[in-house]
């Protein structure tokens, strides 16, 4: 093709420039279309080895508790996201049975809506993080392990805890151009019926196609400690670490 169009493909991974083939797109990128139509549909419903990921959560050297949502499959999780924001009666006494003082943050992973995503990243991620913590010296509560989740649910297990500071990791929505992307949410005193407006957001954490595990890590830190420190999160709570390199500067002109 000549279409100037084509130049601009380095740049994003965006469906442009496909060509056609009389009045379709090319058989190629049809087939390309419907593969990813697939993985993200399979992300979806691809079911998360809660246990195994427990396993590997004890090798890093920190306690895990898995805990369960009110939602008896990925079909009722779809249909409804508020059986997702909270743990059971079960699971809630447990948390607090185990809990001890107030730790500084409260981890949670989920599988959200990508469980592709929680397998492919999840422990690379966090041992970025459970590092960066215990160099900070900030205590955290044994991470909560929770299938079927949504992002509230950080406002519901780091009450429950009496965390300072909530953290969960969760499987983001997955799209055409990315089926296993994480993202961050942080909020500073976690309680029933936080809002978005009270929480932090670290999107596409996906080594090596979006930002890699250190660099979110570095940002959670850096949120985490001014979160504790100044009492705020969310709107109130502007990121203000250096920008990352643009990725049109891996491109020579």
């Amino acid at each position: 093709m000549t279409d100037s169009w084509v130049a601009l493909r380095r740049f994003t991974r965006a469906r442009i420039a496909l060509g056609r083939a009389g009045h379709a797109v090319p058989t190629g990128e049809l087939l390309e279309f419907q593969l990813a139509h697939a993985l993200a549909r399979d992300a979806v419903h691809f079911s998360w080895d809660v246990a195994a990921f427990a396993g590997q959560v004890r090798t890093l050297g920190e306690e895990a508790v898995i805990l369960e949502t009110p939602v008896t499959g990925r079909t009722e999780y779809l249909r409804r996201p508020d059986l997702g924001r909270v743990v059971t009666e079960e699971s809630r006494t447990r948390l607090k049975r185990i809990a001890a003082g107030s730790p500084d943050v409260a981890l949670i992973v989920t599988n959200g809506l990508s469980s592709t995503a929680v397998q492919r990243h999840g422990i690379p991620l966090l041992k970025a993080i459970v590092n960066g913590y215990r160099a900070r010296h900030l205590t955290i509560a044994p991470i909560s392990l929770v299938a079927n989740g949504r992002v509230a649910l950080l406002d519901d297990i780091g009450s429950a805890v009496g965390a300072r500071v909530a953290v969960i990791i969760v499987g983001e929505r997955p799209g055409l151009t990315a089926a296993d992307s994480l993202g961050i949410y942080l909020t500073f005193a976690p309680h029933p019926g936080g809002t978005d407006a009270e929480r932090n957001c670290i999107s596409n954490i996906r080594y090596p196609d979006g930002l890699g595990y250190e660099a979110a890590a570095e940002k959670l830190l850096y949120l985490t400690e001014e979160a504790l420190r100044r009492g705020i999160s969310g709107v109130a709570l502007k990121d203000e670490t250096p920008e990352l390199p643009s990725v049109l500067s891996e491109f020579p002109e």
